[in-house]
């Protein structure tokens, strides 16, 4: 039995593994105003548009047809399951898409569920199960190793500017007005599927100490991912202030949030995805 992974573009999977275990990823419409990119961008085309343009890009959900187009060649074959991991129920009606495709086709040999987060979270979770994928093939017992992934997976990031996240939906105003404080670093976590402040710290130096402070255990058989959208020094420094924090014997990995999650939490995001015990 061959497995074939698939996501929606919310997600952020290291290149590394993308490449190893053939990840697809379904594409989500990326807009800056009237420009419209189907395909979504390039994460360098992103944040140079995002640089050179006022406008705050949007995106739009990939529909039942985009998953159809992608699962009739797949569609009840003996010998292929498919699985497929998508954005927080929350956050996107995404899986209800999947699903709707995969009734049209009839389709049996395929497993479709919500990742209860997004970006390099959700991307976190299907590395790591590829990983597990590599010995166990039962399929009920990587579904299991799914849930329990997804129960462990924790994420906190420091947000440069919050008008993304309230301009998107994913953060209320109220919430969003302590982005315009002076030298306020706001905390976000995903909580229940949800995109939801947690804090707010004065200066990068408290902001980055919140972030580890909200450790209890990392299990190291886990990558321990930073994460950071167009801010490569901002993780370096992280790192390297509190690589203690980390088993000498765990893997960091890096992974750049691309242009789905990138529209909703702007550029020089960062931050930290790891797996508790």
């Amino acid at each position: 039995m061959k497995f074939k992974i698939v996501a929606d573009a919310s997600c952020d999977v290291p290149e590394e593994y993308l490449e190893k275990y053939d990840i697809s990823i379904i594409p989500i419409e990326v807009a800056f105003g009237e420009e419209i990119y189907p395909e979504g961008l390039s994460k360098t085309d992103f944040y140079k548009k995002i640089e050179e343009s006022n406008v705050i890009p949007k995106t739009a959900m990939p529909n039942a047809y985009k998953f159809e187009q992608f699962y009739k060649d797949y569609a009840n074959k003996e010998d292929v399951f498919v699985f497929t991991f998508v954005i927080s129920m929350e956050m996107s009606q995404t899986k209800i898409q999947a699903q709707m495709a995969a009734e049209t086709l009839g389709m049996k040999n395929v497993f479709i569920e919500e990742c209860g987060c997004t970006t390099v979270a959700q991307g976190a979770i299907i590395s790591e199960l590829c990983k597990f994928m590599e010995k166990e093939k039962n399929i009920d017992k990587i579904i299991e190793e799914f849930y329990k992934l997804r129960e462990k997976c924790k994420l906190y990031a420091i947000i440069n500017d919050l008008k993304y996240l309230k301009n998107s939906g994913r953060l209320s105003s109220s919430s969003a007005i302590i982005g315009s404080m002076l030298n306020v670093k706001p905390i976000v976590s995903i909580v229940n599927g949800k995109v939801v402040n947690i804090a707010k710290c004065l200066g990068t130096v408290k902001a980055e100490s919140f972030l580890f402070s909200k450790i209890n255990t990392i299990d190291d058989n886990h990558d321990f991912y930073l994460i950071h959208s167009h801010n490569l020094p901002a993780v370096e420094r992280l790192l390297e202030k509190h690589k203690d924090k980390i088993a000498a014997n765990q893997k960091v990995t890096n992974c750049e949030i691309g242009c789905v999650v990138g529209s909703h939490v702007g550029p020089k995001c960062y931050g930290i995805v790891y797996f508790e015990k």
